[in-house]
């Protein structure tokens, strides 16, 4: 996988990375460590919330899609560090079988204004399930690493 420079990367180019298989083990075990309500940890339980089933809580479906923007392809970015989540949306559960893709586009990016060698990159990502249902779309900002200059 390519691992690319501030300079390299193009506004509106799209990564994406998946499928991810969710089970309903990995949903309780998450739920009881971190987020210990009831339709994140019982079936029979969560058969009668609002959902109608076990689903997988805001902090797991989150974590999933940390771990899929380190495998993005066809190139990944040389992230110097994290700035910020904007505007996270979780418009539909994440559920014990789904399979989860996620795409990154970027949408702009600018040279810091503080540091020469980093760029600021903002992103928008989409996790969609195997129905291409959105279960998670928000906005990162991220700085990226600028290419060093060519020793003359």
């Amino acid at each position: 996988m390519a691992i690319l420079y501030f300079e390299e990367a193009e506004v509106g180019k799209l990564r994406t990375a998946g499928p991810y298989h969710v089970s309903k083990n990995e949903i309780i075990e998450f739920a009881q460590k971190f987020d210990p309500l009831p339709f994140h940890t019982n079936e029979e339980i969560a058969a009668r919330s609002v959902f109608s089933g076990l689903i997988a809580s805001s902090a797991h479906t989150f974590a999933i899609l940390i771990s899929l923007l380190s495998r993005t392809q066809p190139y990944s970015l040389r992230i110097v560090a994290g700035l910020g989540w904007d505007e996270l949306r979780l418009p539909a559960p994440v559920r014990p079988g789904d399979n989860l893709d996620l795409e990154v586009a970027i949408l702009e990016k600018r040279v810091s204004k503080s540091h020469s060698d980093r760029g600021v990159v903002r992103n928008q990502l989409h996790l969609r399930n195997q129905k291409r249902e959105t279960v998670l779309q928000c906005f990162n900002t991220v700085l990226v690493a600028r290419q060093p200059p060519a020793n003359s």
